[in-house]
């Protein structure tokens, strides 16, 4: 499947959120390597809500994990902002993690003997930063969560604790939001409140969201969608609809079809979740983490 010449969504690096160039990831060695991503190029918008997409084993977590510097790269480089991030140590990196990213995962990952507010402003309490007052309000208005910070997780709906931690990723005011399958563990009117509460983050308090996503409805709330097939960036569509993404996902499982026609797609696709799972630490708990994310604590 061929590349394009130029990156879907391209603009200047200082427009730039984040930017990869010749991203490759691998995973193994000898004759169990498997590329997850593939020389990619790819830029994220300040201000504006990305969606990734793909079929399993296409490398749209990977490439979400690489950006976010929860991952290391094999070759390629990678900026957050201005910072390149390549090369730089497990501190430094935890340092940036939580002082300029906000992360939401399928799973919630909130501490369940802390309220609400305590979860929401765990990652600046660790960090020992007093929340900016005036935007934590506006965040827990703008989620709807005003009646319910004193209540404790077992106590919230799926949909209400997935808001939780959506306002946690917000409340540092980060510079850019990644969220990988947000509505994965949620009911279809649940899900479409967090939808509804990202495209708000973006519209109404000017951030930037990455959201890697598997359902087309869930796209179709971004202002660009990504394709990602067999480690590389094959796509780009604009202003997206259900529709429309739905249709351009048949079309690449078609093209997809016809060029693996003995049915090896399946099984380098599963080859590729089996060593990515090995590799990658398993969703850990932000209560043991300096920058919110789940990893080990460090001293900052």
């Amino acid at each position: 499947m061929p590349t394009p010449a130029a990156a879907p969504g391209a603009v200047p690096a200082e427009r730039a959120a984040a930017r990869a160039r010749g991203l490759t990831k691998a995973y193994g060695t000898g004759e169990t390597t498997v590329l997850a991503l593939d020389a990619v190029d790819v830029d994220i918008a300040r201000g504006r809500f990305t969606a990734v997409m793909g079929p399993s084993g296409s490398g749209k977590s990977t490439l979400m994990h690489c950006l976010a510097g929860l991952d290391t790269v094999s070759a390629g480089r990678v900026w957050l902002g201005g910072t390149e991030i390549t090369g730089l140590r497990d501190r430094e990196l935890t340092r940036l993690r939580r002082d300029r990213v906000g992360f939401m995962f399928q799973s919630f990952n909130l501490v369940p003997t802390l309220d609400a507010l305590e979860n929401i402003t765990l990652p600046l309490d660790i960090a020992g930063r007093r929340p900016d007052r005036d935007w934590l309000d506006r965040v827990i208005d703008a989620l709807g969560l005003r009646d319910r910070l004193k209540h404790r997780p077992a106590q919230l709906s799926g949909g209400q604790q997935q808001r939780v931690a959506c306002a946690r990723a917000l409340a540092s005011r980060p510079e850019l939001i990644f969220a990988d399958e947000p509505t994965g563990n949620l009911d279809s009117r649940a899900g479409l409140e967090v939808l509804g509460f990202l495209r708000d983050a973006v519209d109404r308090l000017g951030q930037t969201v990455v959201m890697v996503t598997h359902d087309p409805g869930a796209a179709a709330h971004s202002d660009l969608v990504l394709f990602l097939a067999d480690g590389r960036i094959v796509d780009g569509m604009e202003h997206p609809t259900a529709e429309s993404v739905l249709e351009r996902m048949k079309r690449f499982d078609a093209i997809r079809g016809a060029y693996e026609g003995d049915g090896s797609a399946g099984a380098a696709a599963a080859a590729g979740d089996t060593a990515r799972a090995a590799a990658l630490p398993a969703e850990r708990d932000p209560a043991t983490s300096a920058d919110g994310t789940g990893g080990a604590t460090e001293e900052v």
